[in-house]
């Protein structure tokens, strides 16, 4: 039961919950306090005493308005509703006297200082500080750390708010940032001088509100304001974070997460914030056309007329890559479908059901995690899959859900029941042998690694059954951006990967670089890097990337999403649905849609669900038929984090990454 209590707040009276504090009731009431250590996100540390207010008829001091709630005040004489005021004099000095103490060691490096134009101390001491010093002494300077190749430091700006050690040790998970010494020797440390083994350390940056933690990779390149910034969604995996990218003329300078509380909340993995400088690297500029073995440049006449004398009459087959918007995957499945082919989007070979979506999708939101009071997962580490979703099982961890695991051993940042590896653990859960620890509400998550094997599709009945059991929703956990959008359009074929490619002559790869072709057919690869499947190819046809054309993303709990633009693809390399128009034209079999919009008409006219933009999509579907499980154990569907898709693959910094991580990974320990 909500507990509400009136409230004036600077002559302003409120009606807000009890358990609210007071900086949060001020929120509300459109009433901004300043602050430095305190974030919503993270647990109270009252350090840094940049939110005080003055509690009318409380102690002849202000108050911090992070670490007192609502119900602590009390009313006036007769009864009156609690009076706190933000804007008194006592406030006003003491908000001055704070910043003053706070920038009694702080260096005189706003000049140089990369958190230039968006730091937090500089506004308000802009806003709330004095104009003057009257400290003559020496100041106190600190070494800096060495965090890793991510994480830039200059630790002598730090102000002990401590966020970045909340952050790492309640989110990510990770226990190697702290706070030692007293009084003036008090800094912020790593413990052994370690470098951080998180993939989700990126968010400190943003968290930090001064210039002490920065982005290494970024330092230097550009200010705030020469970026132009545009809001958008991720695809490095399938949860589709909303990012805000930044550009400076064509290029990608920085990705910034953006707050939506349905998905990523407001952090996003180092995969996501870092990627950028894949988008540089051996992109796709111009046609390719392979000539005696050997690839060489063409016109897009010329390559869109060897494509089609290549199709024209020919068995055909194409494939649907991880990172291809909903728009461009319609298309070629019109384009294809019309020379009488087949079209796979599961490349991976996932027995993922046709036309099931709460077979392919499953029942459960990205939300339903929070409240959950059991999570069971079943041949998934979300650690790698899905940093940001693994993040918010560890919240549900500790606000109390008791996690379960078939599958892998792992370090998942949070304590779990490990109930075995393979297929029997998951059949000795079924018919009420899962004991009283499955409560309600629970969550069920199922990896693309238990249902990429022969026996996926009785592993996903399984799964199924159990949910059904104990009350729970299931929640299908997938490693592609593109797969669920896909699947909505019916980019599938019976039977799979070997059925839509066996005995193709020609083979349409849209971005699929996950997949090895045999020699003999014709290969076309139209994708934005030179990857595994631009390799193979006999035409190459240079497409977008995510950041350089409008389109729909349907992340993994089935919520469609808009990418936006934010820059130009390099050369002459086109956007994907655009090239398959042009290409219907010299098949003689032209794409009904001149534009985007057209384009776009079509789709919701076929498949009215993606219409619904930023909704989360009740998913219907009947329960698939129980098969006999085998006996393999499962294994995890990505064994490396940092490189799983051709961007990545293109990023020098996500190689140094990858190698640390390996590097981490054999290290021998002391102890041995």
């Amino acid at each position: 039961m909500s507990d509400l209590r009136k409230i004036i707040i600077d002559e302003q009276e409120v009606e807000v919950d009890g358990a609210l504090t007071l900086i949060q009731a001020c929120e509300q009431a459109g009433v901004e306090v300043p602050r430095f250590c305190y974030h919503e996100r993270l647990s109270i540390a009252g350090n840094c005493r940049m939110c005080l207010v003055e509690v009318v008829g409380g102690p002849p001091k202000p108050a911090a308005s992070c670490a007192m709630q609502v119900r602590d005040l009390r009313p006036g004489p007769e009864g009156q509703p609690p009076v706190v005021k933000t804007n008194s004099p006592m406030v006003k000095k003491a908000r001055e006297g704070v910043m003053e103490f706070l920038l009694i060691n702080h260096p005189l490096d706003c000049p140089i200082c990369d958190q230039g134009g968006e730091c937090d101390l500089q506004d308000q001491a802009m806003a709330y500080g004095v104009s003057g010093s009257r400290f003559k002494e020496a100041k106190r300077a600190v070494d800096d750390l060495d965090l890793g190749p991510l994480v830039g430091t200059v630790m002598t700006r730090c102000i002990s708010c401590t966020r970045c050690v909340r952050f790492t040790t309640e989110v990510a998970g990770i226990n190697q940032m702290g706070q030692t010494g007293r009084g003036e020797d008090a800094e912020i440390t790593s413990y052994l001088n370690q470098t951080l083994d998180s993939n989700l350390q990126g968010n400190i940056i943003d968290l930090c509100p001064v210039g002490a933690l920065t982005s290494k990779p970024y330092s230097f390149t550009a200010r705030p304001w020469e970026l132009t910034k545009t809001e958008t969604i991720d695809v490095m995996d399938a949860l589709g974070s909303n990012i805000r990218v930044d550009t400076k003329g064509r290029e990608v300078m920085r990705i910034m997460p953006r707050n939506h509380d349905g998905v990523n909340e407001e952090w996003i993995s180092d995969k996501t914030r870092f990627v950028w400088d894949g988008l540089r690297r051996q992109r796709l500029d111009r046609p390719y056309v392979r000539e005696n073995g050997k690839l060489r440049p063409a016109s897009w006449p010329e390559a869109l007329t060897k494509v089609a004398e290549a199709m024209k009459g020919k068995k055909v087959a194409g494939l649907i890559g991880d990172l291809v918007s909903v728009e461009a995957t319609y298309a070629l499945k019109a384009l294809i479908e019309g020379q009488g082919g087949n079209v796979e989007c599961r490349t991976d070979n996932a027995r993922l059901p046709i036309g099931n979506r709460a077979g392919y999708v499953g029942t459960a939101s990205v939300e339903d995690i929070d409240a959950a009071k059991y999570i069971m997962l079943i041949g998934t580490n979300p650690r790698v899959e899905a940093p940001v979703l693994n993040a918010r099982i560890r919240k549900a961890w500790i606000n109390g859900a008791n996690v379960g695991l078939v599958g892998e051993a792992a370090d998942l940042t949070y304590d779990y029941h490990h109930a075995g590896t393979d297929r029997k653990a998951l059949s000795a859960l079924l018919g009420g042998k899962h004991g009283p620890v499955l409560e309600v509400p629970s969550v069920v998550i199922v990896g693309q690694g238990a249902l990429n094997e022969a026996d996926g599709l009785a592993v996903l009945a399984a799964t199924q059954q159990l949910a059904a059991e104990t009350k729970s929703k299931l929640l299908v956990l997938h490693t592609a951006a593109s797969r669920v959008g896909a699947m909505d359009v019916g980019a599938v074929t019976e039977g799979g990967l070997l059925a839509a490619t066996e005995g193709a002559e020609v083979i349409y790869n849209m971005g699929a670089d996950e997949v090895d072709i045999d020699q003999g057919p014709f290969v076309i690869y139209q994708g934005s890097h030179g990857d595994r499947g631009a390799m193979r190819a006999d035409v190459i046809l240079p497409g977008a990337a995510y950041t350089e054309e409008n389109g729909l993303f349907v992340n993994t709990e089935g919520r469609p999403q808009l990418a936006m633009r934010a820059n130009f693809a390099p050369g002459e390399a086109k956007e994907n649905w655009a090239i398959l128009r042009a290409l219907s034209a010299e098949l003689d079999a032209t794409l009904p849609y001149d534009s985007l919009a057209q384009l776009r008409n079509a789709l919701v006219s076929d498949v009215p669900h993606l219409k619904k933009v930023d909704e989360v999509i009740e998913n219907e579907g009947e329960a698939l038929a129980t098969d006999s499980l085998g006996n393999a154990d499962f294994r995890n569907a990505i064994n490396d984090f940092y490189l799983t898709n051709p961007i990545a693959r293109a990023s020098t910094l996500m190689a140094e990454l990858s190698a640390n991580a390996k590097a981490r990974k054999d290290a021998p320990l002391a102890a041995e």
